[in-house]
Formats: structure tokens, sequence, C-alpha cells
């Protein structure tokens, strides 16, 4: 139950003043001044005790109060405590959020045929205790959130006003704290609703406004933020006692059944705000004023009438009149009444002319719809205008549409965007950001009119919002489908209901796009005509008109804008002219909304019913990327100058988030530009098979060193360079040179390995080489080939051989025509400590002393190659012994893998024999090369095939460092089955047969003739 309290406080100061004694004491005075020979001066000495102390008086703040509430919430109606100089003044509290509205009057009388009602909504962010992050620290123009939240409060109240009262009206409405909690619009349209009823205003309310949500099928009232991110239903409805002001709805296809019993759920929660105003207006509210209302005399009326309704008639009866042929016709009739009325010198009559004539219009349209069932266009009330409908009319565009329905003709257009590129909110309650934007423009032209183009205007916020809201319910989620979206909306021709066919356009852009609706929407919008009894309010007639004409929406009752799917509505606003229109009306008006809508469907499903596919290079493009936030870092750059860089250069838009990186790219072509920056930055995920572009860093005997794919490197062996035998590298490729290559696999130490020949197109030639062996008749005479070139063709010979590639990662699947390719693993003296030392073979020199090692041989023993009986024939698995190819390529022995001895097992029986064949291909190849160096050794001389006298250096658990002479070191591998019989200190015979990727010479020791 409601409570008033009025606040008092007793004053003392009276009292206070009775208990003081003020006594004065004079006493001589002297005044000194500074000229001389003159002085005076005047001394006045008064005694502390009798000196008295002044004290404010107190102010009285007469405040009223109304406490009640709804649903679980209290509510508090506040008014006296401040802003006492406005006509008007109520403080609305629901928690922890107050919202203060205001309203005042113009005191001139100026003379208009229209009311001038103003109401600025303002959400300042100290209500939320946050300093504004813009350069000037403070709040701007209107946000949207504002301009919608004003347009909320505008639509009921201002039916209300009395008919002629046209004073300017302000109404003013501050959020002054919020907890987040509550959205404050409705707040702020029951305090203003409270705040004209205390002020001196004439106007016919008080009205009530709730908002209603809908979890798992239960209506909720006054539902917190929270609570609506879980609703289906968002429901703002107003009313008076018995009838419906305003509706505003946002659904998730809610069914008409659903949605009228929300409404009548609704209206009996928001007549509960009327008693508390009336009872804070009864104590606190001022006696309304007696202000001038511009009312047409009957005398007026009569002539006016007179003069201009039987050709109005004709007009109207006409329907082969167009929308401007008819405005055309109109106006010819209101200007010859004012040459009439100018000749008899009717001044009365000539002042409101204009409104005259609009009545008489107004008379005559709806007398003959309520009586004939007559049309302005000769339609039916049910008829639904003729549709055009066509989707992809911009192939440039990522989507685009136009819709025509009568007159009323939309285009529309749909960008997609990075998620980067949402919509920034600053509003003290909602979302952050938003995801989806439709951005409706009116301009002149739509309605042949010249006009000037400004900044946000209410109208076209409106009604952008509306198509918003009914477009959002089918957008796919965020999670499958990222990406911000914007429609754009342009407005070609306007005759009724522009805002529901941006619904049309915009639903057909969107599967035009590719993006996959849940379904479409469509919307149109209800007109009503109706005859009310003067006397008693009730309504005598009434009709309900399906798709109004512009001239029908302005000569009507009703604007009821209803959009939807096939399955139930997701969004309505409706907006009427009288102080209020029944509920049962309203709720009758759903039904033959829904059958216009799916007349409207019909057509756009003809046109495009499902999600287009655009797979033209010219039609922009969008990419999601994953990455990892490291990688992302260095995509950006410092102060995020690199991608700037990138942007500029290509002319593409990126958009960094946690770990996505989102492309935006006007065709195909940008978009593969950019995607290669990208690559060269911070790459991607390598895959067997996968086509890479890199530059060539360095090169060496055996192939090149390529960095690729955003700082990583790669081998790129002289056997994958062509399909044709490599003699030298450099003819080739040369450093610097950026090459597309095809990754073909991955040794054990991860060495990554690829090929060019891979991309490059295969040559058939005929050959009468034996089939087995390799064609050099070709190769230039004096050209060298190093012995992986010997290497490479050798292994083409013996593809099925069961070599080394059995040790290779299983879990690299590599192309089968480049399966066989051994991988490459270069090692050095380093690289050995650094493995053994992990793994904890690095003998002491203390063990080099161990009497197994000192039986090997002294100074030129070495190890005498095995040589098996299959390196004089033919393998079963197809390998050619060295007697009949005598120039083919053998196996390295550095190419053997870096597996530990200990948990090595040979999975072939013959493996060991097999490395003898290889290891005698070598020698033999390098008997044509070998020399000897005479003298000091040098790295000049040291050449593949050179033979020198080595002394081992150290011993370790697979192979030999050597010292070569001249501070230049090599070194040396077991081979399989090898004897390690060595001891520091001895020499062997050594022959250079490789080089490591560092210049590090790799030796074979040989036999002693």
């Amino acid at each position: 139950m409601a409570s008033l309290a009025i606040t008092r406080k007793n004053h003392l100061l009276s009292s206070l003043l009775h208990g003081f004694r003020c006594r004065t004491l004079y006493s001589p005075t002297t005044i000194t001044t500074a000229r001389p020979n003159f002085a005076s001066s005047i001394s006045t000495s008064t005694s502390p005790a009798d000196t008295e102390i002044p004290l404010s008086r107190t102010k009285v703040l007469e405040s009223f109060k109304e406490e009640f509430e709804i649903g679980s919430r209290l509510i508090t109606i506040e008014t006296g405590k401040i802003a006492r100089f406005a006509n008007g003044a109520v403080v609305l509290g629901v928690d922890d959020t107050n919202v203060l509205s205001t309203v005042c009057s113009a005191k001139g009388d100026d003379v208009r045929d229209f009311l001038p009602l103003t109401v600025d909504y303002q959400e300042k962010q100290f209500a939320q205790g946050v300093i504004p992050g813009t350069y000037m620290r403070r709040e701007g123009a209107p946000k949207e959130r504002e301009l919608l939240c004003g347009r909320l409060i505008d639509r009921p109240i201002r039916p209300l006003f009395p008919a002629g009262f046209y004073h300017e009206v302000q109404v003013m409405a501050s959020v002054l704290s919020s907890d987040g909690k509550q959205d404050p619009d409705v707040m702020a349209a029951n305090a203003t609703s409270a705040a004209l009823m205390l002020s001196d205003i004439p106007w016919n309310g008080p009205i009530g406004m709730i908002r209603v949500g809908r979890i798992d099928g239960h209506l909720i009232v006054n539902p917190s933020m929270d609570e609506l991110n879980l609703s289906d239903l968002n429901l703002v409805y107003a009313c008076t006692r018995d009838k419906t002001l305003m509706i505003d709805v946002q659904a998730n296809g809610i069914s008409e059944k659903d949605l009228e019993a929300a409404f009548r759920f609704a209206h009996p929660q928001a007549v509960k705000f009327i008693e508390p105003q009336l009872k804070l207006a009864a104590k606190a509210g001022k006696q309304k004023k007696e202000y001038k209302l511009s009312l047409v005399s009957e005398r007026t009326m009569d002539k006016i009438r007179n003069l201009t309704q039987a050709n109005i008639e004709a007009i109207f009866t006409d329907p082969s009149y167009g929308k401007f042929e008819r405005g055309e016709a109109l106006d010819k009739i209101g200007q010859d009444v004012k040459g009439i009325l100018e000749e008899e010198g009717d001044q009365e009559s000539l002042k409101v002319l204009s409104k005259t004539v609009d009545t008489v219009r107004k008379q005559v349209v709806r007398r003959r719809i309520i009586t004939e069932g007559f049309r302005l266009d000769g339609r039916r009330l049910d008829e639904v205008r003729p549709l055009y409908c066509e989707a992809g009319n911009l192939p440039g565009l990522h989507g685009s549409s136009l819709f025509s329905r009568g007159d009323t003709q939309v285009l529309c257009t749909v960008t997609l965007g990075a998620p980067g590129d949402a919509q920034r909110l600053d509003s003290i309650v909602g979302p952050p950001t938003k995801r989806f934007m439709l951005h409706y423009s009116f301009p002149p032209y739509c309605i042949n009119e010249v006009g000037k183009r400004t900044g946000l205007n209410r109208r076209e916020v409106g009604h952008g919002t509306l198509a918003e809201k009914a477009l959002l319910a089918v957008l796919p989620s965020e999670l499958d489908f990222p990406y911000t979206v914007r429609i754009n909306s342009e407005v070609m021709g306007s005759d009724g209901s522009t805002s529901m066919a941006t619904v049309c356009g915009g639903s057909m852009a969107l599967m035009d796009a590719g993006i996959p609706l849940r379904d479409h929407v469509a919307g149109l919008s209800v007109g009503l005509v109706m005859e009310v009894d003067s006397s008693t309010g009730t309504v005598d007639q009434y009709r309900i008109l399906t798709d109004i004409l512009g001239l029908e929406d302005h000569l009507g009752d009703m604007d009821f804008k209803i959009a939807g799917t096939r399955n139930g509505i997701t969004s309505i606003q409706l907006d009427i002219k009288p102080a209020g229109i029944p509920l049962d009306i309203i709720c009758e008006s759903l039904e033959p909304a829904y059958k216009g809508r799916l007349q409207i469907l019909e057509h756009m499903e003809q046109e495009i019913n499902a999600a287009r596919t655009r797979d033209g290079r010219n039609s922009p493009r969008l990419v999601t990327l994953k990455y990892s936030n490291d990688d992302l870092r260095r995509l950006i750059g410092p102060l995020g100058a690199l991608k700037m860089k990138i942007e500029e250069e290509t002319g593409a838009r990126m958009s960094v988030s946690d770990g996505t990186l989102t492309i935006v790219a006007k065709n195909q072509s940008v978009m593969e530009k950019v995607q290669e920056k990208v690559d060269l930055i911070i790459g991607r995920a390598i895959e067997v098979g996968g086509v890479y572009k890199g530059i060539v860093t360095s090169i060496k005997e055996y192939g090149a060193f390529v960095e690729f794919n955003g700082g990583q490197h790669g081998l790129l062996h002289v056997s994958e360079l062509s399909h044709e035998p490599v003699s030298r590298i450099s003819d080739v490729i040369s450093v610097g040179q950026q090459l597309s290559l095809m990754c073909i696999g991955q040794d054990l130490r991860g060495n990554i390995k690829l090929s060019l020949k891979a991309t490059l197109p295969q040559k058939t030639k005929k050959s009468d080489v034996v089939e087995g062996s390799i064609n050099l008749s070709k190769q230039k005479p004096d050209s060298c080939p190093t012995g992986k070139d010997l290497l490479t063709q050798q292994e083409a010979q013996n593809s099925a051989v069961k070599d080394l590639t059995q040790d290779m990662d299983t879990s690299t699947k590599l192309n089968p025509s480049y399966s066989s390719t051994s991988p490459i693993v270069i090692r050095c003296a380093i690289e050995c400590d650094e493995e053994e030392k992990s793994a904890g073979l690095v003998p002491s020199l203390k063990n080099n002393s161990n009497p197994k090692l000192q039986q090997a041989s002294k100074s030129k023993s070495s190890l005498k190659p095995k040589t098996s009986k299959s390196s004089n024939k033919t393998s079963d698995s197809g390998f050619v012994s060295p007697k009949k190819v005598q120039m083919s390529k053998p196996f390295l022995l550095t190419e053997k893998r870096a597996y530990d001895d200990d948990n090595y097992t040979s999975s072939e029986p013959d493996e060991d024999q097999n490395e003898d064949v290889r290891e005698v291909s070598t020698l033999n190849y390098l008997e044509g090369l070998e020399s000897k160096v005479e003298g000091p050794v040098d790295a000049k001389k040291l050449k593949l095939g050179v033979k020198l006298t080595a002394k081992i250096l150290q011993v370790r658990a697979r192979g030999l460092v050597l010292d070569l002479g001249g501070g230049i070191k090599g070194m040396y591998r077991y081979e399989s089955g090898g004897k390690h019989e060595f001891e520091v200190g001895n020499e062997v015979q050594a022959q250079c047969i490789s080089f490591t990727c560092k210049g590090i010479p790799v030796m074979s020791i040989i036999q002693d003739d």
C-alpha cells in the first residue's frame, strides 16, 4: 500500500537568537594615511566573549513519495526534492536504478497546426561510475539507444494531449544511477507520465508501461537484463485503464496465440502504475492551466467542406490515380478553395485552410472504407499490393536484393566483416558490442522532394531498429557464423511501410550473401479505421486494412507493423493516433497480418529460398584462420605497424581476436595476396602435400636451404630440384630467389623436406635405356655430379629397396611418388655432442683406454667393408649391382638415420647386405674422382674424392672425429655392423665423400693398399 512520506525539520534558529545578547562597545577611532604630516586612525576593540557567530537557516525540502510493488520489485515515485523549478519532475527508482523525468511547456501562443512535442532521453556515464572515453571526456551527440528510448516515451504520451493543444512541450529524462540490472527505458516512460500528471499541462493520462519476458514458456514481469538474455520474448506494453496505446515486441518466432496471451497478461500489470500516479498528483500536483486550443469553428469547417468534399470524393473513388497524381489533384483543390476565400476576404478560414482540407479528406476516406469497404487504390481490405522480388541484382557485392510492394521500393545490400568490425555500444545496460547492424536510409528523392541530409534521424533509427530486430531472430549463432553483418536499406520509393519492405529485402539479401538463415522473414503493416461514439467513447464500427498505403496510414487510426516467418512473429511495432484502441481489436489484427505475410513469403521463396554459394573471383571474400597468440603478435607488429602496412598494400582488412585472424578482401586475388603475406610472416600449419612459397637462403652441394612459412626452414635436396638430372644447383636456383615448393615429408629430427619438381609438370620422353638404369648420355662431360646426385639416381632405380625410410616418422604420410626418397640427416661434431649429452652416451677420454679398443689396428689400420653376395647380382627387391651400372649414384653413408643403436632392430634380414652394397657403390663412384693431397691440407684442396691421412681426435658412440690437418676437422660415421675398434691418436686413410650443412667434411675410411 502506498504511503506518503513528508519530510519536515524543526528549526532552532529563533530560540537560539533569543538566548544571545548582543553588545557593541565603542572606542576612540584613529585613521592613518601614508601622506606626510597627516595621520588619522580608526580603531575598534570588541570583547571576544561578546562576538556573535551568525547561523544560516536550514532549507526545508518537502518531498512526496509513493511506494508500490509490481512483480517482485519495489518501485518508488518521488517528487519535490530535486528539479523543483520544472513544471513537473519525478524520480522513479527500482533497486539502485533511478531515473529523473521533467516536463516543461512554452509560455507563448504561437500559431501552429501540430503539437511540437520533444522527448530527450540521456544516459550519462556517471550513472554507472564511469568517465567517458571520448577525447573531451564528455558525452557527445545522442546515441542510437537514446533516440530509441526517446521514441519509446513519445509514442504512448502523444495521443493523450487534447486536440488543438499546440504549445511546445519538452520532456527530458535522465538516468541518475544504474546498477545494470534494470533497463531504464520503461522506468523513464512511467516517470514521464507521473511528471505530466503533476504539471499544469493539459494531458489525458496517466499511462502505465511494463516489460514482459518469457523463459521456458513462463511470462515474467519486469525481467532483469540477465533474464532478458534467456527470454525468447521482449514485450513493452503501454496502456490506459482500458485501452492500448503502444506495443513494441522483439521475439524469437512466437506464435500469434502466445503473443495474444502475452498482451492480455501485460495489460493488468501495466495498469498497476496508474493508481500511484493519481495519488501522487492528488497530493503534490498543480492545477491544470487553461491553454488556448487551436480549434476550427463549425462555420469554417462547414464552409470548406461544402467547397471541397465533392471533388475530393471524385479523386478518391478513381483507382487509376497514383500517389503523386492523387497528391497533385488534391493540392489543386486546395489552391482553388484558397482563391475563393481570398476573393471573399475570409482570413479566418485562410489560416486553417490546410488543416481543414486535410480533415475533410480524412472524413471522406474513412467513411468510404467503413460503409463501402473500398480502399483508395481499389483493393480489398485484406489484399496485398503487387510484389516484385530480385536477389543478387548487384553481383559485385556480398549480397543484394531489390524488393517492391506497390510503389514502395527498397534496395538492400549486405556487407560482411570481421568480428572486430562489430559496433561498440557505449550503453549503461546491454551488450558492449553488436555484430548485426541494419541501417535504414530515407532520402528525399524517394518522395520527390528536396531535402537536406543531416545526422542521425529519429525516424530512420526507429525504422532500422525495427527491421533489425525482425531479422536478428533468424541469424545463425555467433559460434556458427562469427562474422559482422551490416545491411544497408536504401528507400528508392515510399508509399507506405518502407520498414517492412526493408525486412523483406534484407532477408533476401542475407541469403544472397550466403548467410544460412533459419527461415525467410517478411513483414507488412496493418491499418485500422474506426468510428467512436463521442458520448460513450465506445467503438461503433471498424475496419482492419492489410498492407496500408502511405495516405491510409496518415488518415487512419493505427499503424501496426508485424514481421515474422511462417512459424511465428519476430518483431512488432504499434503506433496509434487516437487516445487508445481496445486490445480485442489489436489481437484481431494478428490474423490478417499472418495471411498477408504468407503471400509475401511465397514470392520471396520463389526468388531465393536458401543461402547462395558465391564462387566468382570478383566477389568479395572473407576467411577466418586459427593461429596462436604469439603468431598473431608477430603479425600485428609494434603498435600494429605491420598489420596496417599489409592493409595499405593490399586494400584488405584484418581483424585479430583471441586465437583467430579474420581477413576481408574485395575479391579472390586480393585475398590470395593477403594470405601470401601472412604466410610469409607467421606461416600456417604445414601439411604434407601442401604448397608453400619460400626464399632460398643458402646453397650447398647437396641442396639448398629455404625459409618459408613464417620463418621456418626446410631442405630442398638436389634430387628434388627438377625431373631432369641437375649437375650444378646454382644453374637452377639462386640465393634470394622465391620458389613455390611442396612439403614431401619430415625426417626423424624434424627436418622439413621440400620439393620443387613436385610442383612442376612431369615431362615424358622416349628412351632406349634399360628399365632400372640411368641415362647419363646427355650429362655435360665437364660437370662433376656430387654424391647426392648419384644417390638420387640410384634410389630412383631401387625404389623398392627397404632402406632407411622405414625409420621415418610414421605420422608423416608422404606423396607416393616421393616416398622412396631417403630423408637427409646432416650431422656434425657439435650436433653429435649435443645429442649424445642428451642421451647420456658421451664417453669420457678415460673410456678410450678400454682394452677392447686397444686391440684395434695401429696407425695404418682401417675398417674393411663387408661385401655380400648380393653386391654382385640383382637382389630380390630389384637392386642393380654396381657392375652393371658403374656410374650409378651410391647411397651416402652420411644419410644414415640418427636412431639409437641399442634400440634399433632391422626389419629386413638383408639390411646389412644392402648397407654394404651402398658402401661399395659409393667407393666405386669415388674411384673416378680420387686424388691425393700433397703438402698441407686447406679448404681449397679438400674436395670430393680426395684421399688423405687423418688422425683420430675423438671416439664417439656412433662415429669418429678426425683431424685432417691444417686445422680442419672431419667426421666419420660407423657403418652398420662395423667394429668400433679405434683409438684416439691412431692414423687412418680417409676419403672425402660429402660435406655437412656447416661445411664439415664427411669422410669414409678406406682400406690400406
